[in-house]
């Protein structure tokens, strides 16, 4: 079930939101003055969420080391998003 909380929580139920990001693996939202503010999330969340961005990063560099193709960022996103619509 999806966490949103203001962000006074955070100072004054801190236990209460560690064990909700802890145990139920799930981000807590939090808002201030209605409005989001902040997501807090664990670690193993976080470490799940961004594993593999630093693999793609790494091989991104090394394709690019050896190649001097270079895209610009309509083409990228134009792929992307083709291949986005494709599924």
């Amino acid at each position: 079930m999806l966490q949103i909380r203001p962000v006074s929580d955070l100072r004054n139920k801190f236990a209460e939101i560690e064990k909700i990001v802890s145990t139920n693996k799930s981000p807590v939202f939090l808002t201030k003055n209605g409005y989001g503010s902040m997501v807090v999330m664990s670690l193993d969340l976080y470490e799940s969420l961004t594993a593999n961005i630093e693999d793609k990063l790494d091989e991104a560099d090394s394709q690019a080391s050896s190649s001097e193709i270079r895209l610009s960022h309509d083409e990228v996103f134009s792929k992307a998003r083709s291949r986005i619509k494709a599924k």
